[in-house]
């Protein structure tokens, strides 16, 4: 019989695409890592790193079962843009992303019973319009923008920011859907006939 499945994320974003499309983990224990970015490390080796870590973190204690690890990083060119800590920076996120394509790398890694490990991301590209003070004012108002890579939510009102977008709309909202989806079945930790 296969482990349970344990999702080391604190996201209710993440929970949410899971159900969306099944997916529902037996518990969720979020990892508390450190998400400094290190030294001269591109975005896409960051968004993996971390997801790889914090499944590491909880998979510690549930060695029997599968343990799903994902981060989100939004990157301008090869520059990770922080989870905003006040809204000033999240200012200077919207600043920077205005007028500009960027892209979305979401992470996901699996640590299976027995302690293999596998990582995977998924990058989509977004455009944003050149966004008017008025526009970042609001946003910054609506609150919208804390504990977003990147300054902001596309599930919100961000999506009226967006011209273009090429990839999987899901990975900017918090995880990567189909990836995600064949990553659990190819393990074995789920099946789309799996109940629950």
């Amino acid at each position: 019989m296969a482990g349970r499945l344990i999702l080391a994320s604190a996201s209710p974003r993440r929970l949410d695409l899971l159900a969306q499309v099944g997916i529902v983990p037996d518990a969720v224990h979020p990892a508390d890592i450190d998400e400094t970015p290190q030294k001269s490390e591109v975005p896409r080796n960051l968004a993996s790193r971390l997801a790889a870590e914090k499944a590491r973190a909880v998979a510690s204690g549930f060695a029997e079962d599968f343990v799903l690890g994902a981060d989100t990083v939004v990157a301008c060119g090869r520059r990770s843009l922080p989870k905003p800590a006040d809204a000033a920076e999240a200012r200077d996120c919207l600043k920077m992303l205005s007028g500009r394509r960027h892209r979305v790398i979401g992470g996901v890694a699996l640590v299976c019973p027995g302690g293999r490990v596998v990582v995977k991301s998924a990058v989509t590209a977004v455009k944003f319009k050149r966004l008017s003070r008025d526009e970042v004012d609001a946003y910054l108002v609506s609150e919208e923008w804390r504990d977003k890579a990147g300054g902001y939510a596309i599930q919100g009102r961000a999506a009226l920011f967006v011209t273009e977008i090429h990839g999987d709309y899901n990975n900017v909202v918090g995880l990567p859907l189909a990836l995600t989806a064949a990553l659990l079945t190819g393990a074995g930790a789920w099946s789309p006939a799996r109940e629950g």
